[in-house]
């Protein structure tokens, strides 16, 4: 949705953006391309290996500043970069990227074996493996549920702990193999174990947690009429992207009958247009992003 996301930024060649989520700079190299001399790129990343491609083309390009973090903290980025409220555009393209899933070594896919990591930064914190070695049945029954919607999440949660007793789970094709063995039924064109590495995936990166507390810090990083930009590619994040623009847009809601004027409620963001979703061509030419989903909304004074 590289179009559709640089049209809904409505860019200004003088103007201040910044992506939270790097990749490999689809959207950054586009965005840059659309910016004057005048204009600047922040861009954010957990990943180390999408950090050294975003430095290389810094080392380019004096427009553009790369800070290794989460897009949680792309507002005590912005202070420290000294453009905190004067931020023209936010684009978060978030989950995980096409490098990461093609890397068998990162975990990610249980279309090849490899370690079973599934960490966005990989030079930091607790792996897959390490997780499913420690946790308990109910949470991981409920790691899957939550973040999976895996309707066999306690079944497939205590093949694991069965499993895990005779011999760690140290790789994906170990995984997805249980989890496959464990399912008593499969969801047309879908490999049983597709929900199941969504959800350990979602729990080992704290996903969920980190798109909520990007949202709120929107208001203080965006500038008056700045445009907020998400891509999800499943229902539990577009689900929380839409509420939050929903609630935000609504302002401060008091008891009925409260005589409280309209400017009152401290509605600080519009929503523009209905969510958009990748075109049939777009999808024909790369598949992952049939899920995807675009919100967009602008910040008011």
């Amino acid at each position: 949705m590289l179009e559709e996301s640089l049209e809904a930024l409505a860019i200004r060649p003088d103007g201040i953006y910044l992506d939270g989520t790097f990749g490999r700079g689809g959207h950054a190299r586009a965005l840059l391309a659309r910016l004057g001399g005048a204009g600047r790129l922040l861009v954010l990343d957990r990943d180390p290996e999408a950090v050294a491609v975003a430095r290389a083309l810094a080392d380019q390009d004096p427009r553009l500043v790369v800070e290794q973090a989460p897009f949680s903290a792309a507002a005590a980025v912005a202070r420290r970069q000294g453009v905190l409220g004067a931020i023209d555009g936010l684009l978060l393209d978030i989950g995980v990227s096409s490098p990461q899933l093609d890397e068998a070594g990162r975990g990610f896919s249980f279309a090849a074996a490899g370690p079973l990591d599934m960490r966005m930064d990989n030079s930091a914190g607790e792996t897959a493996a390490q997780w499913l070695a420690r946790a308990k049945e109910a949470e991981i029954a409920q790691v899957l549920h939550e973040f999976g919607e895996e309707r066999f999440s306690r079944r497939i949660a205590r093949a694991l702990v069965a499993a895990r007793a005779e011999a760690p789970i140290l790789t994906t094709e170990r995984l997805a193999s249980l989890v496959a063995a464990a399912a008593p039924t499969r969801e047309p064109g879908k490999h049983p174990a597709t929900r199941t590495f969504q959800a350990i995936r979602i729990q080992i990166n704290r996903e969920l947690e980190e798109l909520r507390l990007c949202l709120a810090g929107a208001r203080e990083l965006l500038a008056l009429g700045g445009r907020l930009v998400v891509i999800s590619f499943h229902s539990l994040e577009d689900r929380i992207v839409k509420r939050f623009m929903r609630d935000e847009a609504r302002g401060q809601q008091f008891p009925r009958g409260v005589p409280v004027r309209a400017q009152e409620t401290q509605s600080w963001l519009r929503p523009i247009g209905k969510a958009v979703h990748a075109s049939p061509a777009e999808v024909a030419a790369n598949p992952r992003a049939r899920s995807a989903v675009m919100r967009v909304a602008e910040r008011l004074a």
